[in-house]
C-alpha cells in the first residue's frame, strides 16, 4: 500500500478500541488483513454487544449512539469511528459495519486501494490542500468532542488550541487572538453567550471570528447567538464537511 503509517495505526487502533469497549471479558475479537483484487481488506470482528439495525447506516456519524447498557457504562461519544471513516476516505478507501443486532457482535471492514509495488511519492488525498491555514481555538468542556474537532482540523492543516471551560476560553481568546474560535454554548464557569459578550468588549476583538456550537438551531437560538457577538451558528452534531468548509473559506 501507499499510505500514511501513522494514520493507518489510528484506523486499526480505533477499531480495536471500539471492539474492546463493546465485548465482554469472555468474548472474542478477531482481526484479519487480506488482499482481494486491487484492495487491501482489514476486518475487525467481535461477538460483543452488536449494533441496533436502525443505527448501522449512521454508526460512523459523530455523537450517534444506541441505548446499549455497555455504551452508557463505558462512556464516550463514538468519536473514534467518525475519525476512522475520515482517515479511510482520505486514503481513497471506504469502511462499513455489519451486525445481526443487539448481542450479535459486529464486523467492521476497511477497504483500501492496493499498489502493485512500493512507490516513494506522497499519498494522494492524505494531505488536504486548504485555501487558508487558520489558528483555531476550540472551547469545549466535553473532552471527546474537543478531541474530535481538534483531530479533524489538524488533519486539514490548521493550528488548534483547546480550552475546557468559559473562563479559560476567554483568557485564551484575549492572549492567543486566534483567527477563529469555536465556542460551545453550555460551558462550565461561564456559558458561551457570556464569553462572547465579554470578549467582544475587548479592543480588536472584531478581528476574531466567533462560531457558536450548540444543540439548538431554531431562529430564536440563532438570533440570541448573534446578539451575543457570534458570527456563525453551528448546530450539533456538527457536520465535518461544513466545519472544514467554514474554516477553509473566506469568512
Amino acid at each position: 500500500m501507499d499510505a500514511d503509517a501513522t494514520r493507518l495505526e489510528q484506523i486499526v487502533g480505533n477499531l480495536l478500541s471500539n471492539a474492546i469497549k463493546y465485548t465482554e471479558r469472555d468474548g472474542h475479537i478477531a482481526i484479519s488483513v487480506t488482499a482481494e483484487g486491487q484492495e487491501a481488506v482489514l476486518r475487525v470482528r467481535d461477538d460483543g454487544a452488536g449494533i441496533e439495525r436502525h443505527l448501522l447506516p449512521r454508526v460512523f456519524d459523530a455523537f450517534v449512539q444506541g441505548d446499549r447498557t455497555l455504551n452508557r457504562a463505558h462512556g464516550g461519544l463514538g468519536i473514534g469511528l467518525t475519525l476512522v471513516r475520515r482517515l479511510v476516505e482520505l486514503h481513497g478507501g471506504d469502511v462499513s459495519a455489519r451486525s445481526g443486532g443487539v448481542k450479535q457482535g459486529s464486523t467492521f471492514e476497511v477497504r483500501l486501494p492496493r499498489r502493485a509495488a512500493p512507490e516513494h511519492r506522497p499519498v494522494a488525498g492524505v494531505t488536504e490542500v486548504i485555501a487558508v491555514k487558520r489558528r483555531v481555538l476550540i472551547v469545549e468542556d466535553n473532552r471527546d468532542a474537543g478531541d474530535m474537532y481538534r483531530m479533524l482540523l489538524e488533519l486539514a492543516g490548521h493550528e488548534v488550541l483547546l480550552a475546557a471551560d468559559g473562563p479559560s476560553g476567554l483568557e485564551m481568546l484575549k492572549s492567543a487572538r486566534p483567527d477563529i474560535a469555536l465556542v460551545d454554548i453550555g460551558l462550565p464557569g461561564m456559558d458561551g453567550y457570556e464569553l462572547a459578550k465579554r470578549f467582544r468588549a475587548e479592543a480588536g476583538a472584531d478581528r476574531v471570528v466567533l462560531v457558536a456550537l450548540t444543540g439548538y438551531g431554531s431562529s430564536n437560538d440563532r438570533e440570541r447567538s448573534k446578539r451575543a457577538g457570534f458570527d456563525h451558528h453551528l448546530t450539533k452534531p456538527v457536520d465535518a464537511d461544513a466545519l472544514r468548509s467554514l474554516l477553509g473559506g473566506h469568512l
